[in-house]
């Protein structure tokens, strides 16, 4: 007999629908058709286990299990539980009119407990868009389909009780949330607070101009200098995620196993801070399968990265394209699969290798050449997509032990808010969709949008040629100045935003460390 279930496949932060076909007939033989993987194959034995611990037979006759579409290759134990339905089915040992309502997915374990699968949230999206009645899963996994709305999700412990569900013995209610409640309840509750830092006013001034515009920055400095401790709480003066942008978030940490079962849906920025160990395959992302890195881990927030110059060069390398683009393509013979990656890259690095150079107390020990040596491990071209390079320099005795209470991130977020409102009824004037800060203005409206006066121009001039800067730098350096306008609440780019924006070029300056 034959028997149908329908299950699902991620690529990328997408689902699309598998059908799970199930035939037992004349013969011996378990035959597992429709390009699965190991993982998938391995299912017969823990298929068998489970329904022997339940008291059902498994099937000595020919069984054949077809995967479909064929051509497309299946990854995974999570199609466990629709096995092990259709096979139930198919061998008429279970009656159900409900198999084609459902889309069934779940690991089971050897008992016929049921556990937890990756990719919950973009297959409850297309669980609902292909028109199911509901979604059949793991309990651990429910929360996660729950926001979701008008989709009937039906979260399970065990095998015995999804079986019970689809017969009719046993009912058991949908799980429901208010996605838009859940959301703005947990909206922007940060650990960390701007409020804990005492002096770096500078430094803040940089980082409140990176958030506004969403601009990428790095920062140089000795250490203990609180580079690590300011960009931890960058992340804290961004404007709130909206409710589309937490529903992206959540796919790609949702694809990548990275949500947890504790968190159903992402309301807060993500800050991501690889070890400078990482690959470049598990910073940008790939795999046999491809699977989101790093920085699409870090789409609509932060990528943090430490001590840049220990990176490896050919992983610092791989993310020109994707800080340009906003956006990774990972082409296999077979599959071609896009990941976003909106991030601010802010960064930070010694300025040598002992630490100490340039920093007005202690001396440096490197010997001669060696402070140059250790900033080219950072290229020119990544370098020039950095927007902002800011120096910064130890804090003092009298800002440490200061008592007055520092500004906070609340604050500080409020005139981000307002400048990126300036930004977004400028960019909707001019009839741009999908831009939403000076950093994404494309290099052809760059001269229309950052205009500057013939003063700003010779003074531009004079720091391009005296700093040897690109034509990229040139550009960056108008942006922050559009940047640094809007916080100003001007219309205008006046001559002291742009002298404040080139001041941002720390590390372009002809002879540094030399």
């Amino acid at each position: 007999m034959l028997a149908k279930v329908f299950g699902s496949a991620v690529y990328g932060v997408n689902a699309f629908p598998i059908t799970i076909e199930v035939n037992v007939g004349q013969g011996q033989g378990l035959f597992m058709v429709g390009l699965p993987d190991n993982a998938v194959k391995e299912s017969a034995q823990r298929v068998e286990s489970a329904l022997k611990h339940l008291g059902y037979f498994f099937p000595r006759q020919k069984i054949v299990v077809n995967l479909a579409p064929a051509d497309i290759r299946k990854e995974g134990a999570a199609y466990d539980l629709s096995i092990a339905v259709g096979l139930l089915a198919a061998s008429e040992q279970i009656h159900s009119k409900d198999l084609d309502k459902y889309i069934i997915m779940g690991e089971l374990s050897l008992d016929g407990l049921l556990r937890p699968i990756k990719g919950v949230l973009p297959i409850a999206i297309e669980t609902r868009k292909q028109g199911y009645k509901g979604f059949i899963l793991p309990k651990e996994n429910a929360s996660e389909a729950a926001i979701v709305n008008n989709l009937d999700v039906i979260g399970v412990e065990k095998l015995e009780e999804a079986l019970d569900f689809l017969t009719g013995k046993s009912k058991i209610e949908p799980l429901q949330k208010d996605t838009r409640k859940l959301f703005s309840e947990n909206l922007d509750k940060y650990e960390v607070d701007f409020a804990d830092v005492q002096g770096q006013e500078s430094m803040k001034r940089a980082l409140e101009i990176a958030a506004a515009g969403g601009h990428n920055a790095i920062m140089i400095g000795p250490p203990g200098a609180g580079k690590t401790m300011l960009a931890k709480r960058i992340a804290t003066i961004l404007p709130p995620l909206t409710l589309q942008e937490a529903l992206e978030t959540t796919k790609i940490h949702s694809v990548a196993g990275k949500l947890g079962t504790e968190t159903s849906l992402i309301s807060t920025r993500p800050f991501r801070s690889p070890h400078h160990t990482i690959s470049d395959v598990a910073l940008v992302g790939g795999g046999a399968i491809p699977q989101p890195g790093e920085i699409s881990l870090a789409h609509n927030g932060v990528l943090f990265l430490d001590e840049l110059p220990e990176f490896k060069r050919t992983v610092l390398e791989v993310m020109r394209q994707p800080l340009e683009e906003r956006l990774v393509s990972i082409s296999r013979a077979k599959v071609s699969v896009d990941f976003p990656a909106n991030f601010m890259l802010i960064a930070s690095m010694n300025p040598c290798p002992c630490g100490y150079y340039n920093h007005p107390e202690k001396e440096c020990v490197c010997p001669p050449g060696t402070v140059q040596k250790y900033l080219n491990k950072v290229s020119g071209p990544l370098l020039d997509r950095i927007d902002l390079h800011v120096e910064v320099t130890p804090v003092s005795f009298d800002e440490l032990s200061s008592t007055k209470k520092a500004e906070s991130s609340a604050v500080i977020r409020e005139r981000v808010i307002k400048a990126r409102e300036i930004q977004t009824k400028r960019f909707e004037a001019l009839g741009m969709k999908n831009i939403y800060s000076n950093a994404m203005i494309p290099s052809q409206l760059v001269k229309e949008i950052c205009f500057i006066d013939d003063v700003g121009k010779q003074l531009l001039k004079v720091a391009m040629e005296k700093k040897g800067l690109s034509a990229r730098a040139y550009d960056r350096i108008l942006k922050v100045a559009r940047t640094i306008a809007d916080l100003a609440e001007s219309e205008q780019i006046k001559l002291e935003h742009l002298a404040e924006a080139i001041r941002y070029r720390d590390l372009d300056k002809e002879g540094w460390g030399a």
